[in-house]
């Protein structure tokens, strides 16, 4: 049996259509709160894959009720070893066109009042950042999305906002200026918590629109989105098996696999009982 544990974080419909052997529905529960739902594992060969709708079924969370600690909890008790979200974003430069997939590997948090640690007072801890994205597995993402025959941009820059409105088109032109490639609302704080979780993440985001910098087109609407989401469906589809067939037969270690190993700082005689025991599978292999 492979080693490899495949998380999935997306749409609700990615996985209809894939035929999972031992497939299962499953209520996990989370000391952070409720998740956004039950989970699907299985597996294909010897690849073990667990699947979660972000949004809920029928999509009924918007990206600022998401508890993406619950989320990212439920992944890893659930014994996955590395996460790969699969994204809805609008494009901030005229190369990454719509149906195109973007490899993300930076992002910039603009999001507001979402929880955005599994730590705090009572066990502070600070994880390492600089890099948001597991390159390895960013890599056989993009390299899975080509051989299913999708184009694929190697990197770009995601600005995270909170929504659930779009932007004006004067939010879009300054995120151009800021460097940004591509705009979302889900990313963060949801690559945040997979690090403090031990979980190498990668997102391999679908560009639906232009967002709003376009002075000469309309701006974003949900209906030409879901029209550009539904006509690449498949396409999502066919790059996760590529991905589980692409993987390597033995999973080696990843730095992301040991991101708390000098990332607590409080003392172990004045830490948060409390706290320690919702830690339990986040944080237990360095809490003993």
């Amino acid at each position: 049996m492979s080693n490899w544990h495949i998380g999935i974080l997306g749409g609700s419909g990615l996985y209809e259509g894939v035929a999972l052997e031992d497939q299962q529905d499953i209520e996990v529960s989370s000391p952070f709160g409720a998740p956004s739902g039950p989970v699907t594992t299985g597996r294909i060969g010897d690849v073990k894959l667990t699947f979660m709708a972000r949004h809920g079924a029928g999509h009924r969370l918007s990206p600022g009720s998401v508890n993406y600690r619950a989320n990212i909890d439920v992944m890893k008790r659930c014994g996955v070893t590395d996460v790969l979200a699969i994204s809805a974003i609008g494009s901030l430069r005229e190369e990454m066109a719509p149906g195109s997939f973007v490899a993300v590997d930076q992002f910039i948090d603009r999001t507001m009042g979402r929880t955005s640690s599994f730590f705090g007072e009572g066990l502070v801890a600070h994880v390492a950042l600089a890099d948001p994205v597991c390159a390895r597995l960013s890599t056989l993402a993009g390299n899975a999305a080509e051989a299913a025959g999708a184009k694929v941009h190697r990197g770009g820059t995601y600005i995270a906002m909170e929504g659930p409105q779009f932007s004006t088109r004067a939010e879009s032109r300054m995120y151009r200026e800021w460097g940004g490639d591509v705009i979302g609302m889900t990313g963060m704080p949801e690559a945040k918590l997979a690090r403090e979780a031990e979980l190498p993440y990668a997102m391999l985001a679908m560009v639906t629109d232009y967002d709003s910098w376009r002075d000469e087109e309309a701006g974003v609407e949900t209906a030409d989105i879901l029209a550009v989401l539904q006509a690449n469906a498949d396409m999502a589809r066919k790059t996760m098996l590529s991905l589980v067939n692409s993987l390597p037969a033995t999973r080696e270690a990843s730095p992301h696999d040991t991101a708390l190993e000098f990332a607590l700082l409080t003392a172990p005689e004045k830490r948060d009982p409390t706290l320690l025991a919702k830690l339990d599978a986040v944080a237990g292999r360095v809490l003993g």
